[in-house]
């Protein structure tokens, strides 16, 4: 008896300790690289770049006005551009 609960608990732990492993070391492929080239207007400037919540902000200054496009970070598909202008 003594020896079929020894055995029992050798493979639990067994199980538990390739469960941990399995969970650390597997991998999921989620991880992919992304070569993407976005072309920005003539005499653009890039003043700078941010990541929040999933995006990417890059702000702009084109000929004096001011102009953030917004990206999804994973995919770095355009989402969003928002420009300032001044009042006449």
């Amino acid at each position: 008896m003594m020896l079929i609960a020894g055995m029992t608990t050798a493979v639990g732990l067994a199980a538990v300790l390739f469960a941990i492993g399995y969970k650390l070391f597997r991998s999921d492929g989620s991880v992919q690289t992304t070569d993407v080239t976005a072309t920005l207007p003539k005499g653009a400037r890039i003043i700078s770049t941010g990541v929040s919540d999933g995006r990417l902000l890059v702000t702009l200054d084109i000929g004096g006005v001011t102009e953030i496009r917004s990206f999804d970070a994973k995919t770095l598909k355009p989402i969003a551009r928002l420009k300032f202008a001044t009042e006449p």
